[in-house]
């Protein structure tokens, strides 16, 4: 353990803060889980409980090195997390912006090849054969959209055309259509409050 210590530390473009222990500190880093940090400094004597911030610059680049290249080090291959790679075959380990790049490219490559996988993709449905009858309500529509009220055609309460009447507006016509613009109320029209008074 050096006797310098680093706010700070830089892996892999990851900036991590110093005060964090190595499990936890290299558990930043997408792509290394908790296993694969464990396994790593093992296989590079570094104590778990240490302190991230007291890395030399041999360490952490020994540390890069071997995430780069986990294969390189003997790492078993059900540690990597992209096995028998579809362009090269190989197995390999990709971490921070690779995982996001490589998984947009595969969904890009089932869509283009209109695979079921690809359809399910393209509608934002649920890929892996879960149950959708009850889950995934969000985003893409499975079951039928409730509508709204519907409101009474002639009943108690509504107007003859089925719209609302504004005091001081013509009434619409018996047949649904629309008054004219500049028709206005009859002069000789009494209030029905009146008519009963007579």
């Amino acid at each position: 353990m050096s006797e310098q210590y680093e706010n700070l530390v830089r892996i892999l473009g990851n900036d991590i803060h110093g005060e964090l222990n190595m499990l936890i500190g290299l558990n930043q880093i997408k792509g290394i889980g908790y296993m694969f940090a464990n396994s790593m400094l093992q296989v590079l004597k570094i104590s778990p409980h240490q302190k991230i911030g007291n890395l030399t610059t041999e360490q952490i680049s020994s540390i890069e090195k071997i995430i780069e290249n986990p294969k390189a080090a003997d790492f078993p291959t059900w540690f990597l997390n992209r096995r028998q790679d579809i362009l090269t075959g190989e197995d390999l380990h990709f971490v921070t912006s690779d995982i996001a790049f490589n998984i947009r490219n595969d969904i890009e490559r089932e869509k283009n090849l209109f695979s079921w996988r690809g359809y399910r993709h393209m509608y934002g449905l649920k890929v892996r054969g879960q149950r959708t009858r009850c889950t995934g309500r969000k985003g893409g529509a499975v079951g039928v959209a409730k509508g709204g009220k519907v409101l009474p055609k002639g009943g108690a309460g509504a107007p003859a055309g089925g719209g609302a009447v504004v005091e001081g507006e013509a009434a619409p016509a018996a047949d649904g259509t629309a008054p004219a613009a500049d028709a206005k109320p009859a002069a000789d029209a009494k209030p029905a409050a009146a008519e009963k008074k007579e």
